[in-house]
């Protein structure tokens, strides 16, 4: 299985779908530097940042411990899929909750809170420099290196797919809610996968809306931490308006690469 291409094409079928709904190229309250900003980081990361966090855990291992290289290979596969959802989405559960907690921390994850609009666009729109230092990544490179590369390679596809429904404006969710018969179903999914409703409510730009909630629903693949460590809010609505309210605007450069660039003399860094 290639999963570059799978990835993509889920990628682009939201995109598509998106498109047709008159967003995705068009978003209507896209400012100028956003697309700049959803891109480059994008970019980055696929191209560079996590190639090189790869490659560095794999040539490191490879010269202190070569006899561990495969060594958890034969681990059952539900064994090693659990250790994944442990090590990378509950540890990213956390690095995000920390994103929101610690002001300086926060700046490196603003960014993705910056857009006005919700998208498959921004699912990787970060400061690049929050993604070099994910412990998630660099914990999944080690369990690669162990053994893990067809699982988690099924893993990161089941996982980016609920992240970029979570993500697109295409409220998959909402459909369903629809349907009354299926609600004790949407129960269960809520409370356990992200959905656009629980994920938009994080990005909402208003706390005072009654259903902006961005101090939770952190989760990214499973929403099930949320609920686990007392974060989450489930209301099945979702917020009018998207970003960050009360903070300075900064330019597209810095949303990108700060500390290298940033506005002297203004607190643009401050947690919501």
């Amino acid at each position: 299985m290639n999963v570059k291409l799978v990835i993509l094409a889920i990628f682009f079928a939201f995109a598509l779908l998106e498109a047709l709904r008159g967003g995705f190229f068009r978003e209507k309250e896209a400012v100028k530097g956003d697309a700049l900003v959803d891109f480059f980081s994008t970019i980055v990361l696929l191209g560079l940042v996590q190639p090189a966090i790869i490659f560095s855990v794999n040539g490191l291992l490879g010269a202190t411990l070569p006899d561990w290289r495969g060594a958890l290979a034969g681990i059952p596969v539900v064994a090693q899929f659990f250790m994944l959802l442990i090590f990378d989405d509950m540890a990213q559960y956390w690095w995000h909750r920390a994103a929101h907690t610690f002001p300086k921390l926060y700046h490196l994850h603003r960014p993705h809170h910056n857009a006005r609009y919700l998208s498959v666009r921004i699912v990787y729109r970060n400061n690049i420099f929050y993604y070099a230092m994910m412990p998630g990544i660099w914990l999944s490179a080690v369990l690669v290196y162990l053994g893990f590369g067809w699982t988690y390679a099924v893993y990161l596809v089941l996982k980016l797919t609920v992240i970029m429904g979570a993500h697109s404006s295409t409220r998959w969710d909402q459909a369903i809610y629809r349907i009354k018969w299926l609600s004790p179903l949407m129960w269960v999914v809520e409370r356990t996968i992200s959905t656009p409703s629980t994920h938009s409510m994080h990005h909402g730009r208003h706390k005072a809306d009654g259903i902006t909630h961005y101090k939770g629903n952190f989760g990214n693949f499973l929403f099930f931490w949320d609920v686990l460590f007392g974060t989450a809010k489930i209301s099945r609505q979702y917020p009018k308006e998207f970003g960050v309210e009360n903070l300075p605007e900064i330019s597209a450069a810095e949303q990108l690469i700060w500390p290298l660039v940033r506005t002297p003399g203004i607190d643009t860094a401050k947690e919501q």
